[in-house]
């Protein structure tokens, strides 16, 4: 029996592991495992996920590291923390893709031969550790990806307009396909885990721009899953702007269907206010007026996912940026919604609080401060620097509150 079949909730931590290691012009690299210092303080790290109950641990391989160049790899790093998750007993759902490449694939996502890069590095990581990780995700959010690299080009390869839109959703669908089929290859026991953002819309009228922006929150997993054919509503639109009918063949040949569906959610900026009229072509964090959807949205987009998919629903990020009384208000609500939606049938797997300590914000990206001027405090342990410069983890009441609730037992 899979572990998805088993009936269980499962309760699981992330750290943020946001990769976009490619410096511009007013823009520094991100690379969250190194302004959060989790490359030195691994171990005690992936210690706080299991001291607060939680069984699955949602980590990312670092590729720019893993793979420095191409044809070479270095797995040091990466070999002991694959041990150290199961001297924990943590399962983790690793994050192969989250966001950035490495530096030395010209063009990004847009490179002719991203595909088949990230593919080959997904198999050497499955081939490497076939005994030890056995649930993958090729791709976190990659509709997100497309928007701020191929739509709104905020990031590399910085493509931008509905031409750059479709290439992105391109290649980055092909990168999952490849990828997945692959891993499975090497490793025919793994099972996938396919994690989107989630993108509600409000709106007191409908227009052709908000119903392409419902249809566009799907795009990339009806690609990965061949469900896009000539009767597909974002189909002419797909042709309009340069995905060929060879291209679309080749996700009806060879769909990747996951095992379980990740779905991401955030009360504070999952669901925005539409307004006609405003483009869908803005910068990333200039987005329609945000909406807080609180567990309406949740149980939305979680059933939404699971009917449009017929796959098990896990929620794989969720959490409240704010105070500890907002983020604990937060938890209770949400994981009494996914109990709630469980009990009414819904085949929900797991429940993801993200991550287990502060992330930095990417605006830290075009900034000129330090890591922590840009914490986002989000964690179930807070991040406080030191007089050293050491990034100390500092536990919140929050952690025993998760702790509760993986125990089945209510927070007060």
């Amino acid at each position: 029996m899979k572990w998805y079949e088993t009936g269980e909730l499962h309760f699981a931590l992330g750290i943020e592991d946001t990769f976009v290691p490619q410096p511009a012009p007013g823009a520094r690299p991100i690379d969250e495992y190194e302004l959060t210092q989790h490359y030195d303080r691994w171990h005690d790290d992936l210690a706080l996920a299991a001291e607060a109950g939680a069984t699955q641990i949602r980590w990312g391989v670092p590729w720019h590291r893993v793979q420095p160049e191409p044809g070479r790899w270095d797995w040091s790093w990466l070999d002991r923390v694959v041990a150290r998750f199961g001297e924990l007993g943590l399962t983790p759902i690793v994050d192969l893709m989250h966001y950035g490449t490495p530096l030395w694939l010209d063009g990004q996502f847009a490179a002719p031969d991203y595909p088949l890069r990230v593919a080959e590095y997904g198999a050497a990581v499955a081939e490497r550790y076939r005994d030890r990780l056995s649930i993958f995700t090729p791709m976190n959010e990659p509709l997100l990806t497309a928007r701020f690299c191929g739509l709104s080009g905020y990031w590399p390869p910085y493509l931008t307009g509905d031409d750059g839109f479709v290439r992105l959703l391109n290649a980055l669908a092909a990168g999952i396909v490849r990828t997945q089929h692959a891993i499975a290859e090497v490793s025919p026991e793994a099972s996938f885990v396919h994690v989107e953002v989630s993108a509600r819309y409000e709106s007191d009228t409908e227009s052709e721009e908000l119903e392409w922006l419902r249809h566009s929150a799907y795009a990339v997993e009806d690609l990965v899953t061949g469900r896009v054919d000539a009767a597909h509503p974002l189909a002419g639109y797909l042709a309009a702007h340069g995905m060929t009918d060879d291209d679309l063949a080749f996700f009806l040949s060879r769909p990747a269907v996951p095992d379980v569906m990740g779905v991401n959610y955030y009360p504070q900026h999952s669901t925005e206010r539409y307004l006609p009229g405003m483009s869908r072509h803005g910068r990333p964090f200039e987005p329609r007026p945000p909406v807080n959807g609180w567990t309406g949205g949740l149980a939305e987009v979680l059933t939404g996912f699971a009917e449009r998919y017929g796959r098990p629903v896990h929620l794989t990020e969720t959490a409240w940026t704010g105070t500890l009384a907002e983020r604990a208000a937060w938890l209770d609500a949400s994981v009494a919604c996914v109990r709630e939606l469980r009990a009414g049938g819904l085949d929900l797997v797991g429940y993801t609080w993200w991550p287990v300590f502060d992330m930095v914000e990417w605006t830290y990206r075009e900034g000129d401060g330090a890591p922590m001027d840009y914490r986002l405090p989000m964690g179930l342990w807070r991040l406080e620097e030191q007089p050293d410069g050491a990034l100390a983890r500092i536990r919140t009441p929050l952690a025993e509150r998760f702790l509760t609730h993986t125990k089945g037992v209510t927070s007060c």
